[in-house]
């Protein structure tokens, strides 16, 4: 897969390791999830984008606080009826973003609904991201205030954040603080969140 300005990696002659974190992405149909990704990924933005079938991966490797962090991201499908698929790809996923459409509040019950499921079926310790996208639209045609998503974010302990995938509004600093606090995470005794996260030799050929 061809990724756009990948920061350079430790060479492997040295012994460096990075990071190999699954992701996975959820959220109703229509949300922007794989908006999200490909603006991350590969800095497009595809106005008419067709519906996920299933799920959809990507990669891409950066750096954090010196730690090179590569994501596996799966996009999931937010249609209803690929949802008993999803435990599949979150179970032992040590990070997660749930995006809702801040025009959309049906999209905003249906995140709350992800919340709930993963608080309960997930990796005790997985990050999760709480993330309002479209926030580039005008303010009459919002459903659902910043605050209101926020205080749910801050309600279960989530890390939160409005992104524009259109305009690339706080995409790519969701992406890095999430990897940040899995980094910090990992690196704490007595956790259950490292088990998931692998280890690869940099400069090692990986494929999709």
């Amino acid at each position: 897969m061809t990724q756009r300005s990948q920061p350079k990696q430790p060479s492997a002659a040295g012994g460096s390791k990075s990071k190999q974190i699954k992701l996975v992405l959820l959220g109703e149909s229509g949300v922007g999830k794989s908006s999200i990704a490909l603006r991350y990924v590969r800095g497009e933005f595809n106005e008419n984008g067709e519906a996920t079938i299933g799920a959809a991966f990507l990669t891409k490797t950066v750096n954090v606080r010196g730690q090179s962090v590569k994501f596996d991201i799966w996009d999931t499908a937010g249609q209803e009826r690929y949802h008993s698929l999803a435990p599949m790809y979150y179970r032992g996923a040590p990070a997660a973003i749930i995006v809702y459409d801040v025009t959309s509040k049906s999209s905003f019950t249906r995140a709350q609904a992800w919340i709930k499921e993963l608080l309960q079926q997930a990796n005790s310790q997985m990050v999760i991201c709480l993330a309002g996208n479209k926030a580039d639209m005008a303010s009459e045609a919002r459903t659902v205030s910043r605050e209101e998503g926020k205080d749910h974010a801050e309600e279960h302990g989530l890390l939160f954040t409005e992104t524009s995938a259109k305009t690339g509004l706080n995409v790519e600093d969701m992406f890095i603080n999430l990897a940040a606090k899995i980094v910090a995470t990992t690196m704490s005794p007595g956790n259950d969140i490292e088990e998931n996260v692998r280890l690869e030799e940099s400069g090692k050929k990986g494929g999709c």
